[in-house]
């Protein structure tokens, strides 16, 4: 593979993208991306980002803040060579056979074959880590994090999250997207639309988390 170059602001901002993703299963915004690296404005983080897609590093996706997809053999070649590493890469290029669920029974296990509407081929490439299976969004309520009506998120199965990250959790009988926040008053499940309630677990709540989000497929995307 050809060499890429890349500037001392240009890799502060493949890092960055690299352990928000490992941190929360997605992009950071370019909002976020300003503030964290000092910029006056989002435009100039998007200035960087398009800059990184010319050099092939990673694509930008219309319609979404956190539209940003790493290209794999790129950043990978650009991580060997300079000794980093970064958690639970793919580095399979074989597809990936992904069931898709439909509607979730209460109290029965999420991946319970009877909850399997069908099964999709996709590139293990298109994720950052390796999900176990589809789950359909419902609802606009994580709209702001660029998870859309419709969207196919991709879900890493897990009991176990970090504050912050967008998991999938079982509520009593259903089951929701949402930001984990931890503190020390306990734990709420945060939208991304300031339409909707952040939701309050308590005690009496029967609360589990399913999985955490590690990737997106938008509803237009043709599998």
């Amino acid at each position: 593979m050809e060499h890429i170059t890349l500037t001392a602001r240009q890799q502060q901002i493949l890092d960055l993208i690299q352990e928000a993703i490992a941190r929360t299963g997605a992009p950071p915004t370019r909002a976020e991306i300003a503030k964290t690296l000092g910029f006056k404005s989002a435009n100039a983080a998007e200035e960087h980002l398009k800059a990184l897609a010319r050099k092939g590093v990673l694509e930008l996706v219309s319609g979404t803040s956190r539209g940003i997809r790493l290209v794999s053999d790129a950043v990978r070649h650009i991580n060997a060579a300079r000794g980093t590493h970064y958690p639970s890469p793919i580095t399979s290029m074989q597809p990936m056979l992904l069931p898709l669920v439909g509607q979730v029974a209460a109290g029965s296990p999420i991946l319970a074959q009877e909850h399997i509407d069908q099964s999709f081929s996709v590139e293990a490439t298109v994720f950052p880590v390796k999900p176990d299976y589809l789950l359909r969004v419902r609802g606009m309520s994580m709209r702001d994090a660029g998870i859309l009506d419709g969207d196919l998120l991709a879900v890493q199965s897990t009991r176990e999250a970090r504050n912050g990250q967008i998991i999938v959790a079982r509520l009593g009988d259903e089951v929701t997207v949402k930001r984990l926040r931890k503190s020390s008053s306990g734990i709420e499940l945060l939208p991304e639309n300031p339409d909707y309630p952040v939701i309050q677990i308590t005690e009496e709540d029967s609360f589990v988390i399913e999985g955490l989000a590690v990737g997106l497929i938008r509803n237009s995307f043709q599998l």
